[in-house]
């Protein structure tokens, strides 16, 4: 996969280098001296382009019309939408990412403006955290398929009802599969016939409207049945 990152900050490099990491290649766009210096010791010399990202012709000798994707993640909310709608409407690019720095203009960041995925970092933090507070002592590994699904992570609780039960035996959401077990710091690839015990630590890919359903069967239950409220 060919991709363009216009902004060679923090965010810009670490993004080029998980990248590099995976065979792809990578672009970084970049006009500030300081920046470049660092980008060219920290990334290989081809990677590395000197000049104004908002440029057509900049975008252009960097190869935007083989890009698969551009990600304009520079300081600045205005040159990053410029940035993403001259990818999309001017170069045709299949896949534009455009990060919002002020999230009073996120609402900007729409695809009429030429951006299919708006990171707003703000926003996704403060979701994360009431998501993880809504939803006790489960966590979230990882978001997949913008954030439908998710890889969580729970402890089963010794009051769970999920206790000394096959997997099979559970009633689990219907969109919802049992990954891993971790159990006493070792591996368990579960099975219809694996039991649960105190403490395992339980991945599953869940759906989101799943999410709490599936909580329910691995924490504490009240005398009524219910699970605890956290």
């Amino acid at each position: 996969m060919y991709v363009i990152i216009v902004g060679g900050g923090n965010t810009g490099s670490y993004l080029a280098k998980i990248l590099l990491e995976g065979k792809h290649t990578v672009r970084v766009i970049e006009s500030r001296q300081g920046l470049l210096e660092k980008l060219h010791i920290e990334l290989p010399d081809e990677v590395v382009v000197h000049g104004d990202g908002s440029a057509p012709s900049v975008l252009d000798a960097a190869g935007i019309r083989q890009a698969h994707v551009l990600a304009a993640v520079t300081g600045d909310d205005e040159t990053n939408l410029v940035i993403t709608s001259l990818a999309r409407f001017e170069f045709n690019v299949a896949r534009t990412i455009g990060r919002v720095n002020n999230p009073k203009n996120a609402w900007l960041f729409t695809a009429e403006m030429g951006v299919d995925v708006a990171l707003n970092q703000a926003d996704i933090l403060a979701h994360l955290v009431a998501e993880e507070m809504s939803l006790g002592d489960m966590m979230t590994l990882l978001k997949l398929s913008r954030g439908e699904y998710s890889l969580i992570e729970e402890k089963v609780h010794p009051d769970s009802v999920a206790v000394n039960k096959l997997l099979k035996e559970l009633q689990l959401p219907q969109e919802c599969t049992i990954t891993a077990i971790i159990r006493k710091n070792k591996l368990v690839v579960p099975h219809g016939d694996t039991r649960l015990e105190v403490a395992d630590e339980v991945l599953a890919l869940v759906r989101r409207s799943s999410l709490h359903q599936f909580a329910a069967l691995l924490a504490p239950q009240n005398p009524l049945g219910q699970r605890d409220q956290p």
